[in-house]
């Protein structure tokens, strides 16, 4: 099996350098470099084939061996000599000239081997054995000054090179070395060396040159899809090892052995590889030292516009617009800051923990700067405080307590549109300017969508305005027809007011128009409470009692508190008030779950609470659309309660504050002024 492997493994190497070698022939040129990595190429293509078509030991195959070290060491020569600056230039070309010359002697002496033969002279072959370790251990020292002397200067292609060269001597060397101390050649470490060589071809094919330098022309995916190959036929060959190892000592037991080996290093290397960190790190170690940039641009503007632009049965803008951020850099999560008010409050997340972040309130210094400023914040250099001042003071502390990593501005024609809050990558590492540019072309482009997204919102309340409008002038139309027909009766009463007749059908006028009236009010509004009164003390548990009692026929509604609350208020909009708020909470709650209207009195202010257990609200919704008009989370709901609710409540001196959690319930509270404490500032008044 070994030989098997050794004739296969060397001929498909031999196929794959001859095949970069035609590659880069049409373009070789004169130049240095080009040429001798042409002739290196096909050197090491015709030597792998005298390996699978006669053999290792045979005198051809050594001497084309040979051949091949010196076209690696003329093309690694070439390389070096272009750094004119170096002081050691002089002594670095002696020592390739002596190695050239250790190697041409040993093709004299493999020559000499041939024609003796071994058997005559079998300290001859033992001394080749060890010049050619010489030879091996001599390239790696010169392969090692290459990387060190023009792999930094370089654009990542020569560290390819160095790499494939590295592998080839080294198992150059582990071959001579055991052939050495055990007189013979193993097969094992011979087919080894076939499937080296044939995975160094592939980093030969891409580390191609252009305009003198050597740099990386393939795309991503087919670096990841050749590495990716390169890999398994590493692990299959490693397999292949070590399964003739276990059965050249496992006796009769060798087939149980090698089975258990097998499944368990299968497991454990897929185990590995299904890690999120293992994948992570691979990709940045590919990008990193394959290629001149860290992102392939392309692809990720691509994959951006995908997440942006998916149907509307997908996810919400504003989460899709964190998620394809957040997948730039391959963070696991992210969180969408929005302007509120003067600041910036907490607005949609991608897989961030809500549970984790603070309660509701604006960061307005926050704002400010990144108004202003415009930069991305590199939070790891606040927690260490290399920052500078303005940015220490601005970043609140909730954020240096979570592990955030970035904090990326969305600014769109001046204007700040939020900010988006980054998680920390599987591989951490520190911001560079490619992730500066990245994220700052990304933000701005997510801005112009929250810009053009809110622009529509509001493009479609103006047109929901437009809509009532036009409703309503349909009903004033009514409204006009039923003022003249009551406008006739009041002028015909003045005369006919004592026929019998007439005051029949006056009221039956009357009544008719009453009915329309109403009809008419049920139109603009679900709970019609009569005309305002003014501002008088009102008892608030009788009150409750009343609109409890007119629903408790559709849901099971508890009013608890204290009977002698007092507050100021016109009883009808107070009733009005109360009840948009009672129905959207028995809309909201299940058929089982009771809602509790609670009255608390004070000295100055009274409370009514109305609770319920129901779904609830985001924050989000909370925040941004909850006391607007026409905005209901209702199917067909106009979503007009809880702003009239706060109207009402405003329009009589006091507010309506609201606080949920989905899944948890909703808690409205309705502050008042207290009757009691109104009477005691009128009474020191006067």
């Amino acid at each position: 099996m070994p030989m098997t492997l050794v004739l296969w493994s060397h001929a498909l190497a031999a196929l794959l350098f001859a095949g970069v070698a035609l590659t880069r022939l049409r373009d070789a040129g004169t130049a240095l470099p080009r040429l001798t990595f042409v002739l290196a190429l096909s050197a090491t293509a015709l030597w792998a084939l005298a390996v699978a078509g006669i053999d290792a030991r045979d005198l051809t195959t050594r001497v084309a061996e040979s051949l091949r070290n010196l076209a690696w060491l003329g093309f690694m020569f070439a390389l070096v000599r272009r750094d004119q600056g170096s002081p050691e230039r002089r002594a670095v070309a002696i020592i390739y000239g002596v190695v050239a010359v250790v190697i041409t002697v040993g093709i004299g002496l493999t020559i000499a081997d041939g024609l003796v033969g071994r058997d005559s002279v079998a300290s001859l072959a033992m001394a080749l054995l060890a010049l050619r370790m010489m030879v091996a251990v001599s390239a790696l020292l010169l392969v090692h000054h290459l990387y060190v002397t023009v792999a930094p200067r370089s654009r990542g292609g020569i560290r390819l090179v160095v790499i494939a060269l590295a592998a080839m001597w080294s198992v150059d060397l582990l071959l001579y070395a055991a052939a050495y101390l055990i007189g013979s050649w193993p097969s094992a470490l011979l087919a080894g060396r076939g499937v080296v060589m044939a995975l160094a071809a592939p980093l030969f094919a891409v580390a191609v040159q252009r305009n003198g330098d050597w740099t990386l022309q393939v795309s991503r995916t087919v670096a990841w899809q050749t590495l990716s190959l390169a890999a398994t036929l590493l692990y299959a060959g490693a397999m292949l090892l070590a399964t003739s190892a276990i059965s050249s000592v496992g006796g009769g037991n060798a087939r149980l052995f090698q089975v258990a080996f097998v499944i368990g290093s299968t497991t454990a290397v897929l185990t590995i590889l299904s890690s999120t960190w293992v994948r992570a790190w691979a990709k940045v170690k590919l990008a990193k030292h394959f290629f001149r940039h860290r992102y392939d641009y392309r692809a990720e503007w691509v994959r951006f516009t995908e997440t942006l632009g998916k149907p509307d049965d997908a996810a919400p803008l504003d989460e899709r617009i964190v998620k394809a951020v957040a997948d730039l850099t391959d963070s696991p999560a992210g969180l969408l800051l929005v302007p509120d008010g003067t600041g910036l409050g907490i607005g949609a997340a991608w897989n961030w923990d809500r549970t984790a972040l603070p309660g509701a309130g604006a960061e307005e210094v926050l704002a400010r700067y990144l108004e202003t400023g415009g930069r991305i914040i590199e939070l790891d250099a606040v927690r260490s405080e290399q920052a500078e001042p303005i940015e220490l003071a601005s970043v609140p502390q909730w954020m240096l307590d979570t592990d955030a990593w970035a904090l990326v501005p969305l600014a769109h024609l001046g204007r700040l549109q939020g900010a988006i809050l980054l998680a920390r990558p599987p591989i951490d590492r520190a911001l560079d300017w490619e992730d500066f540019d990245l994220l700052r072309i990304a933000g701005r482009q997510v801005a112009s969508y929250l810009a053009e997204a809110r622009a529509q919102e509001a493009l479609a309340d103006a047109q929901r305005f437009d809509e009532f409008n036009r409703r309503f002038a349909f009903i004033m139309h009514d409204i006009k027809n039923l003022v003249s027909q009551l406008t006739l009766v009041a002028r015909n009463a003045e005369r006919h007011a004592d026929n019998p007749e007439f005051r029949a059908d006056m009221v039956a006028t009357l009544q008719d128009s009453v009915g329309r009236m109403n009809d008419l009010l049920a139109r603009l509004s679900q709970h019609h409470g009569g005309r305002a009164e003014a501002l008088r003390a009102v008892e608030l548990l009788p009150l409750a009692e009343r609109v409890a009692a007119r629903r408790r026929a559709q849901h099971p509604i508890a009013v608890i508190g204290d009977r002698a609350a007092l507050a100021l208020a016109d009883p009808v909009r107070l009733e009005q008030l109360l009840g948009h708020l009672v129905q959207n909470a028995v809309e909201a709650s299940a058929s089982a779950d009771p809602v509790t209207i609670s009255i608390t009195g004070g000295a100055d202010r009274t409370t009514i609470e109305v609770i319920d257990q129901g779904c609830g609200m985001s924050p989000a919704f909370l925040r941004d659309q909850l006391f607007k008009p026409f905005v209901s989370t209702k199917s067909g709901g106009f979503g007009i309660g809880a702003f009239e609710a706060r109207q009402l409540a405003e329009a009589m001196g006091g507010n309506v504050a609201v606080t949920s959690r989905e899944g948890e319930g909703t808690h409205f509270r309705v502050t008042l002024a207290a009757a009691n404490s109104h009477v005691l500032a009128v009474g020191e008044a006067a």
